[in-house]
């Protein structure tokens, strides 16, 4: 089993990477963050997992342990699978996640195609204690963001530029339509000093 690859970025695809570890190509399937993240690099090393199923051999690949956790963590729940769970992943942080859960907030969750209200619930239900277990280093506004996200996205900014200015905000601005006007205004200085 596979569990990380380091080597030289070959090819990227819109939701896949292909890594060049010592001659041979493994074609990683990447969340919308993660891609974002190593578009410019040419080496990366990525935490792997391999799923494994009766007609399919997948490797997913995440920049942070924190992220492989939570891919693990929701593909555990019956009916979410690894397009799901890196859907999830690629519009909301493990920590916007565990937040949403913790508040027991499907919003972000249905927010993925293919994930009802239904669905949404029974990941709530199932890792509500798993994920209070784990450790939550600081505290984010899960829904507030997420929303914030979505505008920006309709706006024609990518899931990691949004991220990215979103970062900016003080967390004391709660006010969904504040935090998009501030990261609009940080996407402009992030834009004019590339």
């Amino acid at each position: 089993m596979i569990a990380k690859l380091t080597g030289k970025i070959e090819y990227l695809k819109s939701n896949y990477a292909v890594i060049d570890v010592h001659d041979i190509g493994y074609k990683v399937f990447l969340s919308a963050y993660t891609f974002g993240k190593v578009a410019g690099m040419g080496e990366v090393s990525l935490f792997i997992h391999t799923y494994v199923r009766e007609d399919t051999l997948a490797l997913y690949g995440f920049l942070t342990s924190e992220e492989l956790e939570m891919f693990e963590l929701l593909i555990s729940i019956s009916g979410i699978g690894p397009k799901a769970g890196i859907g999830i992943l690629s519009i909301a942080t493990p920590k916007t996640i565990k937040t949403a859960i913790l508040n027991e907030d499907p919003s972000i969750l249905t927010k993925v195609s293919g994930i009802g209200k239904k669905t949404a619930e029974r990941v709530i239900l199932e890792l509500r204690n798993k994920v209070a277990d784990m450790t939550t280093g600081e505290k984010e506004e899960a829904t507030i963001d997420s929303d914030a996200i979505e505008a920006l996205l309709t706006m024609g900014y990518s899931v990691s530029e949004a991220r990215d200015a979103l970062k900016i905000v003080p967390l004391d601005v709660k006010d969904v339509g504040q935090r998009v006007k501030m990261a609009l205004r940080n996407l402009g200085s992030l834009r004019n000093t590339n």
